[in-house]
């Protein structure tokens, strides 16, 4: 095989696991639910809290993407019916990102209420890292990237998976990144810029989970033919 099909299939992997994933972890949204959770911490205590809940995305997103599938699988659930589940899953994300410009930040507040600093403070997994900056609809969208990803050419598969995780590993660096500067990135930005980018992403997102679906019927219908 071409080693341009190796490098294509490496890009495309790269863009389309960076741009599903990023617009549902929303960075920018988890972060004053962080300051606010962390109010009274030093910048030594916030940078390391951040460096941890990073590592943690990374870690909970890779497991999903590569075990997810195997694990469905074992329950005898297909990969297309996986990929219009999941793209629907998306989609709805995505629709109520655009008709919500505070969606994100709502959502994560309510995981967060009943936790005091001191609880935060200790507890860098949960709930900063699950369910407030990796909640179960990011695993979910992890879990159908990697049977999107799927190729039933074992290389071409491994080539795929290679080019997701570095997405993974710039996902991460964006959450270490919005919540260690959590109070700079937010005070230029404000309300306005907030509303404008989250539904820039939010239309991004809602195209890639129709094709996602698309993807799953089309799958779907070809074996029924068959």
């Amino acid at each position: 095989m071409p080693i341009e099909t190796y490098l294509i299939g490496f890009g495309k992997s790269f863009l389309f696991a960076l741009a599903t994933l990023l617009p549902i972890l929303n960075p920018t949204a988890t972060a004053p639910v962080f300051l606010s959770l962390t109010s009274g911490a030093t910048t030594a205590t916030r940078a390391v809290l951040a460096t941890r809940i990073a590592r943690n995305v990374f870690l909970l997103l890779g497991a999903a993407m590569i075990a997810g599938s195997p694990v469905l699988n074992f329950f005898g659930i297909s990969l297309p019916v996986v990929r219009l589940a999941g793209g629907l899953l998306v989609a709805t994300t995505a629709w109520r990102l655009l008709n919500s410009t505070d969606a994100g930040v709502q959502r994560a507040a309510e995981f967060a209420e009943g936790y005091t600093p001191e609880m935060a403070r200790r507890q860098a997994f949960y709930p900063l890292t699950f369910p407030i900056a990796c909640g179960p609809g990011s695993i979910a969208a992890a879990i159908t990237v990697g049977a999107s990803l799927h190729d039933p050419r074992l290389s071409l598969r491994a080539v795929h998976i290679a080019g997701a995780l570095p997405a993974l590993a710039v996902i991460a660096v964006a959450v270490f990144v919005c919540l260690r500067f959590a109070l700079q990135l937010l005070r230029p930005l404000g309300e306005t810029g907030t509303a404008v980018f989250m539904r820039m992403t939010a239309f991004i997102l809602l195209c890639l989970g129709v094709q996602i679906m698309w993807d799953g019927v089309f799958e779907l219908f070809n074996q029924l033919m068959r």
